[in-house]
């Protein structure tokens, strides 16, 4: 019987002996460190793997983030974490995996080795959160145990990072747990997941992910698959028909957090099971949740109701309750009206703090929105949008800013980008535009602005006859590129900068950005119906 190998990487199967002789040189290299406290970032997760094994066996605390961002490296060298992996701004990493170390290595006490997962949680505040590996494993097994006939030999495939808490159990963790082979490299789309998939296969999914399949999707090959999982978030009933329609498909959907661990699932149903060993039980209103994936008793952030056959239905998150003026809002029951719209195929909601807080909503708009929108304008539309909204919620509580994109805007996490998003819509409008849509694809965006009258700097140029300055013009490029892609320094020089049309006051833009990672440029047009008024490329240096 040929072996089952552990994970597919770069072209190749790797088995066990390659697997534990790569780890024993890595263990080999940490006993010679004096450090004890280790960062972990890779882009693919057999090497991940590795070294996470790697680490343990050699006593070290592993620390797992979400990025491999600067600013993320930054906040982890002040936790006393030294960086390992593919971090940005330093040299490529040789993860050795074809090793043929043959030390002895010995075996891990799952009760004293420990994981820290460095998440932002729902505060958008990165912190800290303590797991063992006991926790882990107990998890592992109550998954196994639940899906493990399901799967049997199906090899796991990814749209989501392992650097999370759902893509470290569901596709590194639960996979070598059961012997069942895991893809390194994540899928960027469905349409590269299943050109990867050589035998029978599941897919772990996010829901932002999963509602963006359209007709054009492979259908036929997410048929095939063994079980669709996601997590992150509910999955929205519109995209789990579809689903259905489409592939017969039934998405198994899974609640949980980074500090929980699995709580429950469901599929194909609004009430959720409770994963074996899960206790949920509410006091002064609370609901408190026991877990054999944890050592004290947790209390929930989120509304849920038990039902008669021990499921319950989740009601949304407690923190999501805003007030604004005075007047209690949910985010969540905003977003929910607002999807009922035929118009509007997502929505996201969320508070803009300066002088005053206003509710900003980030909408991706259906087939028949786009018609709306086009028929109509956008201040029409938006006007439409608010009367709908107002037979449910009280004026003063209504979104003030909107944007339209094309997709949520997500983190490599596949959750909704919320700091990019408050980017986007809170800006000074004395200094930067107005963005009112967004439109991404891999490497370009494309934003809809409006050019405020308050802008500072149109009365020195000129008082009577006000235009934007070219330099302006070179800022706000540079701005809104380092929103969207990864550019963390200034730019070192500027080619085919071209000024064709000037822009006044209330004018109404395209900028168009697109970014290529090998040769660090960032290629920008300002255009409008009158034709293109500005374009050029920063050029920036390459990372040492």
């Amino acid at each position: 019987m040929t072996e089952t190998p552990i994970a597919y990487h770069a072209g190749h199967y790797y088995h066990a002996a390659a697997f534990d002789a790569a780890v024993r040189y890595w263990v080999k290299q940490l006993h010679a460190q004096p450090f004890n406290r280790y960062a972990l970032y890779t882009d693919d997760a057999y090497p991940f793997a590795v070294l996470l094994f790697a680490l343990f066996h050699a006593g070290k605390e592993v620390w797992i983030t979400g990025n491999n961002h600067a600013g993320t490296a930054e906040q982890l060298t002040q936790h006393q974490c030294q960086l390992i992996g593919d971090w940005q701004g330093h040299a490529a990493f040789d993860y050795h995996l074809d090793s043929t170390d043959n030390a002895n290595l010995s075996a891990l006490n799952p009760h004293n080795t420990r994981l820290v997962i460095f998440t932002s949680g729902s505060t958008g505040q990165a912190k800290p959160i303590e797991k063992r590996l006991i926790q882990l494993k107990r998890e592992c097994a109550t998954l196994e145990a639940q899906w493990g006939k399901q799967l049997g030999d199906a090899e796991v495939l990814a749209t989501v990072s392992h650097q999370h808490i759902y893509g470290l159990l569901f596709r590194v963790l639960w996979p070598l747990s059961a012997g069942r082979c895991f893809h390194s490299q994540i899928a960027m789309n469905p349409e590269m997941l299943v050109n990867t998939i050589h035998k029978p296969a599941c897919w772990i999914a996010s829901p932002a992910q999963l509602k963006r399949l359209d007709a054009d999707s492979p259908w036929q090959a997410i048929s095939d698959m063994c079980a669709v999982f996601s997590s992150g978030g509910a999955l929205p009933e519109t995209a789990k028909q579809q689903i259905f329609n489409q592939s017969n498909q039934q998405v198994i959907e899974v609640y949980g957090s980074s500090e929980t661990g699995g709580i429950a699932w469901r599929q194909h149903d609004t009430a959720w099971h409770t994963f074996d060993g899960i206790v949920l039980s509410c006091v002064d209103n609370n609901w408190q949740l026991q877990s054999p994936y944890l050592d004290v008793i947790f209390t929930l952030d989120d509304n849920l109701s038990l039902q008669t056959d021990g499921r319950f239905i989740l009601h949304g998150r407690k923190d999501r309750i805003v007030k604004i003026e005075e007047k209690r809002l949910s985010l969540s029951e905003l977003e929910r009206r607002l999807m009922e719209s035929p118009w509007i195929a997502d929505a996201f909601t969320l508070t803009i703090t300066n002088n005053r807080d206003r509710v900003g909503a980030v909408i991706v708009l259906t087939e028949a929105g786009v018609e709306q929108l086009t028929s109509i304008g956008r201040n029409a539309f938006i006007k439409q949008l608010r009367a709908q909204l107002h037979n449910w919620f009280d004026a003063v509580v209504l979104p003030k800013k909107w944007l339209i994109v094309n997709s949520m805007l997500l983190t490599t996490q596949g959750k909704i980008n919320q700091s990019l998003l408050k980017v986007l819509l809170d800006t000074d409008t004395q200094k930067l535009p107005i963005v009112q849509s967004v439109s991404v694809t891999d490497n370009s965006v494309e934003l809809t602005l409006k050019v405020p009258e308050e802008l500072i700097y149109f009365p020195d140029h000129f008082a009577e006859y006000p235009v934007l300055a070219g330099v302006v013009q070179i800022a706000w490029a540079e701005h809104f590129g380092k929103a969207f892609f990864t550019i963390n320094q200034p730019f070192a020089l500027l080619e085919a900068l071209k000024f064709v049309k000037v822009i006044q006051p209330n004018a109404a833009l395209t900028l168009t950005l697109s970014w290529n990672d090998t040769t660090h440029k960032l290629h920008f047009n300002f255009s409008s119906d009158a034709g293109t008024h500005s374009s050029g490329r920063l050029v920036y240096a390459t990372q040492p």
